[in-house]
């Protein structure tokens, strides 16, 4: 198999006991109104019908809300559907996300008879304190709780986190990470908090009680967090919140994002700037002038090598005059390089 296709079902504030500061979920998941068993089918088999390399995995993923807090008879109709497809074989397999401290071994027991793989936790700040200004209604003695009985009952275990919180600093964001690396999750997803219309957190920024993270700021912190992942081997699945009708520029009249690090391609912006890092480092161990350098990657790895808009070609030249040819090689692993001064 060469990657996997996630068909997303958005149930959104279903089994959320509160609002967090940050969170407008039907604005975040595009889904203004509850799901019904129909939709469920519908969407599964639309996106079924639109995959085109049936070699490939595919996984039905109840994204929104915190699947588990949402009543018992409710969760027993939306993954019996799931599982027909599974049991089926047209589906591989099924991953939900929750909050840590809706996690037990009665509901592990009926995830599981589902089929259930993958559960991602919300876990937002290791800082009980960050974790009590956003909200959340949990700590992380919960999530620690959590991330074990996950790994006990044998599932693969996820988390998500987030950049800029309010209160939360850098300092916080890498205890974070470190926290979590303990707790062995498989995946993560890292979260810069943006501010959504509807929710607490807009009304503290227009009251000036909360400044959002800039976007080079937020860049700069996930870049370091990317790094410590990456370093664990744990694959890091999403960098800032996908690009949506909703999510998109504040200055779009239909955006609901009012303010905060937004940017279409904030993933490719973190991994340009530290391909950049790498680069300059190279350089800096030279003791001759370098005026240009050749460096040889994967073809994956090729756009972000070169940065946004050329952003990385441009800031070699205007930085260090040095002129930046690119190279591609499928022999060289995704995430490897070769370097050569050329003059």
């Amino acid at each position: 198999m060469n990657g996997k296709y996630i068909i997303p079902i958005f149930v959104p504030h279903l089994g959320c006991p509160n609002d967090c500061v940050f969170c407008n979920q039907k604005s975040i998941s595009g889904q203004k109104k509850n799901i019904t068993k129909d939709e469920v089918k519908n969407i599964i088999d639309n996106y079924l019908k639109n995959i085109k390399d049936n070699e490939n995995e595919k996984e039905i993923a109840f994204f929104g809300g915190s699947f588990t807090g949402i009543e018992e008879e409710k969760q027993e109709e939306l993954l019996s559907i799931a599982y027909e497809y599974v049991k089926s074989g047209k589906v591989n397999s099924i991953r939900i996300s929750t909050r840590p401290d809706y996690i037990n071994k009665q509901i592990l027991k009926r995830l599981k008879k589902y089929k259930v793989k993958t559960i991602e936790l919300g876990v937002q700040s290791a800082n009980d304190y960050v974790l009590e200004k956003a909200q959340r209604g949990h700590t992380f003695e919960d999530v620690k709780k959590a991330s074990k009985l996950i790994r006990l009952y044998g599932f693969k275990l996820g988390h998500q986190m987030m950049v800029g919180l309010p209160e939360s600093t850098e300092e916080d964001e890498i205890n974070t990470a470190k926290a979590l690396i303990k707790l062995k999750p498989k995946m993560v997803r890292i979260y810069p908090v943006l501010v959504i219309k509807g929710t607490k957190l807009e009304k503290d920024y227009e009251e000036g009680k909360y400044t959002p993270l800039t976007l080079a700021r937020a860049i700069e912190t996930c870049k370091k967090l990317v790094r410590m992942f990456a370093d664990k081997k744990i694959d890091i699945i999403r960098v800032g919140l996908q690009n949506t009708d909703e999510i998109t520029d504040p200055n779009d009249k239909n955006s609901e994002v009012v303010a905060g690090p937004y940017h279409p391609a904030f993933r490719q912006l973190v991994e340009s700037e530290m391909w950049y890092d790498v680069i300059v480092e190279k350089i800096k161990k030279l003791n001759v002038k370098v005026r240009k350098v050749e460096i040889t990657v994967n073809p994956i790895d090729s756009n972000n090598v070169i940065g946004h808009k050329k952003q990385n070609v441009t800031k070699l030249k205007d930085t260090y005059d040095v002129d930046l040819i690119l190279k591609q090689d499928k022999k060289i692993k995704q995430g490897k390089w070769n370097i050569k001064i050329i003059e």
